[in-house]
Formats: structure tokens, sequence, C-alpha cells
């Protein structure tokens, strides 16, 4: 078993791991991540590792905290034999997903189960000190019923682009004052444990795919609320391209965009004619009381045909956007999420339409276009599972194995 030699620093970057910490306890706990309780003798068949190698493995995770004793199995002769399992209670992960206004925070188990969650609106346009310091009040107080277990890490979404090796947003449009910000950094030194920080729908398509699409290895998932995003999953892993900028979606040019200003500095981008803050603002000036995603959503559920058109044809722009995606990605998956997707049918329809008639048909033989399943948990899910990933690989176990020494 493959492993990359990466550890985290407490600013949430990543760089390679000292030399000489590698007990192989990191790949043996692999085969127990999936929750299924061992013997020994089953681990050493699995392995073919010998069975003293494994017995002083098994011993070292043991003492690690991440491996519990599960009992006896049956026997077959002489004295029943132990069998070992993964204790995903072992610790706790906090999950943010900051959205352009909302907070919402989780903690999850090392098995990305959700204990807690909390939300509230939260204005990203405050800033980063003032954003941070209520999220960090947040998270102490939906940590404190967890505080007997340690905090594996932290794990954050921002409603803007992030470069992934530093986890600063860079030139995010809808987040002013945050440019370059340290947010992994801030919250480290908070809570002195990693933090890991990604594009809020990067850690959405995370979390749709961990939640809900485990056995699917191709998928994106497209947040469709203040702005529009996509997040890109091919071989089972996220993609974010060299710097972190790919699946921005809401600032390609399309047909219908003309000379609309967009928050980016471009004219004529996805999300300045399609993104829930464009419907609101086509509904004021239509004389409705209309200011979020949200209200678009409810005037559509409440009867208005302007609203209900307006999805319509906010789905077919996306459409136009997407039916080259799936001509170039060929994902067998694409989740609709972010809170228009709450208008349903309204706004998938239009992205059906176009996307089945414009794309390659090969590339939409077998393509599923569905609403996303989880719902406001998929970016908590997601960024909790980001840090899950980084800190359960072989070789962050065997870190942890070898400062339990």
């Amino acid at each position: 078993m493959c492993f990359t030699d990466e550890v985290v620093e407490a600013s949430g970057v990543v760089t390679p791991a000292p030399t000489g910490t590698t007990t192989g306890a990191g790949e043996l706990f692999q085969l127990l991540r999936d929750g299924r309780a061992r013997t020994r003798a089953e681990l050493a068949a699995s392995t073919g590792l010998a069975r003293s190698t494994v017995t002083a493995r098994v011993d070292a995770l043991l003492a690690s905290g991440l491996v519990g004793n599960a009992g006896e199995a049956t026997s077959t002769g002489g004295r029943p034999p132990t069998r070992f399992r993964f204790d995903s209670a072992a610790r706790v992960v906090l999950g943010a997903d900051l959205g352009a206004t909302h907070a919402r925070l989780a903690v999850t188990d090392l098995a990305g189960a959700v204990l807690a969650e909390a939300s509230e609106d939260l204005d990203i346009g405050l800033g980063p000190e003032p954003v941070l310091d209520r999220v960090v009040t947040l998270a102490r107080e939906l940590l404190t019923p967890w505080r007997s277990r340690l905090l594996a890490g932290i794990g954050v979404g921002l409603p803007g682009p992030v470069e992934h090796s530093s986890g600063r947003p860079i030139n995010p449009p809808i987040m002013p004052g945050w440019d370059g910000f340290d947010v992994a950094g801030a919250l480290s030194r908070e809570f002195g444990t990693p933090t890991l920080v990604d594009n809020d729908v990067n850690v959405m398509a995370l979390g749709e795919h961990f939640s809900h699409w485990r056995d699917t290895e191709h998928l994106m998932l497209v947040k469709v609320a203040t702005g529009i995003g996509s997040g890109i999953i091919s071989d089972g892993a996220i993609r974010r391209g060299a710097q972190g900028a790919a699946g921005d979606l809401g600032h390609v040019a399309v047909p219908g965009g003309g000379d609309v200003p967009c928050r980016c500095g471009n004219t004529g981008c996805l999300e300045a004619i399609a993104s829930g803050a464009a419907l609101a603002a086509a509904l004021r000036s239509r004389g409705y009381d209309c200011v979020s995603s949200r209200d678009v959503v409810a005037l559509a559920r409440g009867g208005s045909v302007e609203a209900v058109q307006l999805l319509r044809g906010a789905g077919r722009d996306i459409g136009e956007v997407l039916s080259t995606a799936v001509s170039l990605l060929n994902p067998s998956v694409i989740v609709i999420g972010g809170a228009l997707a709450a208008a349903g049918e309204h706004l998938l329809a239009g992205v059906r339409e176009v996307v089945y008639r414009r794309s390659l048909p090969l590339a939409t033989q077998h393509l599923r276009i569905v609403p996303s399943r989880s719902g406001e948990r998929a970016g908590v899910i997601g960024a909790a599972v980001m840090v899950v990933e980084r800190v359960l690989s072989p070789a962050e176990v065997d870190a942890l194995v070898a400062a339990a020494r």
C-alpha cells in the first residue's frame, strides 16, 4: 500500500514528514477503517505479514488509541482470539462551512458521523476577524460536551478561491478583506490543532461523495446559491487543479451574459445572471420583496410564475456551461446543491434540458443529474472528512504511533 510522506503543520500547510518515523502501523490501520473487527490472524492473512509483525503493529495502534479491543472471536479450539476494531470515537473533528451569508459547524467522530451541529446567519463580508471570532465562539460551545476527547483537526470551507498549498483565499469576489488572510493559522492558534482550508464547493463535493456516492468514481457537485461553483471528483478524489481554482464555473462567460457586470470584475459571467443573488435582484426589479436565494425559492414554492420562470432560465444557463464540462470531464453523476437547489425541479429541469441536448451523447449515456441528498450538511461533513482523510492517512498514523511510544 502506497502513501505520501506528508504531515500538516499547525498552519495547515503540507510539508514533508520527518524520516525514520515509519512503523508500518499506518498501513495496517487502513484495513481496520471499515469498522469490521478482525483478529491478528485475520490481519496477517490479509496482509501476508508475519504474525509477530502484525502483533507489534496492533499493539502500537492500541497504544495510540485509534484501535480498541472488540472482544473475543469464536474459538476453533484453545483460547479464543481477541478481535480489534477501529475506535472512531477516539477523537473528534470540527468541520466549518462558511457561505456568503451563513456559518454551519459540526463536530464529527473519526468515521465522519455528526455528533453535534449548529448554524446561524453570518455575513462573510464583515471580514475575517469578526467572522472567525464568531466561528471560534460557536466552535467552543459546540465542542464543550466533547472536551474529554482530543480534537484531531479542523476543516473549513470558504466561499471563494483558495490556494490549496497555503489554505489562503486569493482575490475572493464576495469576501472583501479576506484576500491572503491566514485562516488556517488563525484557527490553529486558537485550538492548537492542524486546520485545513478549501473552497466551500470542494468540501461540499467531498461531503456528498462520502455520504451517498462512495462507489461513484466520477462526480461533480454544482453549488447554486449567492454564487455558483463546482467541485470535481475524479477517480474517487477531489481535483483542485494547479493552484486550487478548478471548478469555478461561476466565472465562465455565457451566451446570455452580455454586458452584465460580475463581482469578479468581468462581464457576462454565469454567476452574474444565474446565481441566487442575480435572481433575487431580478425579482426586486419587478417589485418583489426578495433579497436572498431562500426568498427566490420561497416565491417559487408560493406559486410565483416569474420566480419559476427565472429559476428555469437559470437552470438552462447553468446547463450551457455544464454541457461543456460534461463533454470534457465525463462525470457519472452531477449533484446540484446550494440554496437554489431547494427549488427542486424548477431549476433541475432547465439544467437537464440543456446538458442532455448539448453534451456528447456518449458522455450523457449514463449521466445522472440529481439534487443533493445531504442538503445543508454537505459542507460541514466534507470539511470534517477532509481532515479525517488527512489525519488517518498511513503517514499521519505512523507519526501518531511514534509519538505515543
